[in-house]
């Protein structure tokens, strides 16, 4: 039987817990090849009066992570915000309030990456337009990672710049609770979850950042 969109009344019995593990076990199903049985037009005709998404993830703009087939979910179930790098800025995290407060929204996942040419940029201290200035909301990831004098700090080294990336990660995490009031309420009263994760492109496996 195909699993139906959303519905206000499924959206309310899911806790911000039982939103991150399906959004985990949903990736566990795209790793084993065995996705949800789902029509996705049956859920454009369920969803065209009304949205009611369990979660909102965060993700970079790169192709190679396509947010809803990752974590095997349909029309309706999940909002994504993409930007290269996934910060937060005052646009996206008002977003982010319309998604957890008014839309219903449980959980929020920053989804960083390996292998993240954003990150590698602003390693590169990369210069374009005004791409320059985008790559400096990564500078203090890139700063905050500590290595031994010597150690190649560019793209080229790939281990440095997954640990920027991940750094990068827990970054926004916090941003997102002490930059919005509104999300940080709701935190604070059970209603909404933040974390982080890493895609692995190599894999296709998400892992949660501690």
């Amino acid at each position: 039987m195909a699993k139906p969109a959303y519905t206000k009344e499924t959206q309310a019995q899911v806790t911000p817990a039982s939103a991150l593990q399906e959004l985990m076990d949903g990736n566990a199903r795209f790793l084993k090849q065995s996705p949800t049985e789902r029509s996705l037009i049956e859920q454009v005709e369920q969803t065209a009066q009304g949205q009611f998404p369990i979660a909102t993830v965060l993700c970079c703009i790169d192709s190679r992570i396509p947010v809803e087939i990752v974590f095997d979910q349909g029309v309706g179930d999940i909002f994504t915000a993409r930007i290269a790098g996934n910060f937060v800025n005052h646009d996206i995290l008002g977003s982010m309030e319309f998604a957890s407060k008014l839309a219903g929204a449980k959980v929020i996942m920053v989804l960083g990456h390996t292998s993240c040419g954003a990150v590698k940029g602003a390693c590169d201290h990369a210069k374009l337009g005004l791409l320059t200035q985008m790559l400096d909301k990564i500078m203090p990831a890139v700063n905050a990672v500590k290595t031994p004098e010597g150690t190649d700090r560019s793209s080229k080294n790939k281990a440095f710049v997954n640990e920027v990336a991940e750094v990068n990660v827990r970054h926004t995490v916090a941003a997102i609770t002490e930059r919005s009031s509104v999300l940080r309420d709701m935190v604070e009263a059970g209603e909404l979850q933040v974390v982080g994760a890493m895609y692995d492109v190599a894999s296709g496996k998400v892992s949660l950042v501690k």
